[in-house]
């Protein structure tokens, strides 16, 4: 994606742009590659709640494991999720902390 035709092409669509705006095209024009396209796809398939195995299909993977590189999540719904978990104090009661011990055998006795 990055041989002398895609950029070819690249710059014909900012020289385009420049044309039609009477501005220069912005930077990400003659760069953007058709596989950052694939992966803004992914991300905002996700973001808009759009089901695992749907994007697996859209974006054309068998693998699972692929689908998941292609549609990361996105930074501010992680921080989200685990702001729940703080929430807000005042209004309900935090739950009991957990303690987990480790069994202790007979045998190691």
């Amino acid at each position: 994606m990055n041989n002398t035709g895609w950029k070819s092409a690249r710059e014909r669509a900012a020289d385009k742009w420049e044309e039609e705006h009477g501005e220069p095209a912005p930077d990400g024009f003659r760069r953007i590659r058709v596989h950052d396209l694939k992966h803004t796809f992914g991300r905002r398939l996700r973001a808009a709640g759009v089901s695992f195995e749907d994007r697996q299909d859209l974006l054309g993977h068998r693998s699972g494991r692929i689908t998941t590189h292609y549609s990361q999540a996105e930074l501010g719904n992680l921080i989200a999720a685990a702001e729940k978990v703080c929430g807000d104090a005042q209004s309900r009661t935090p739950p009991a902390t957990t303690w987990l011990r480790r069994r202790v055998s007979a045998v190691s006795l």
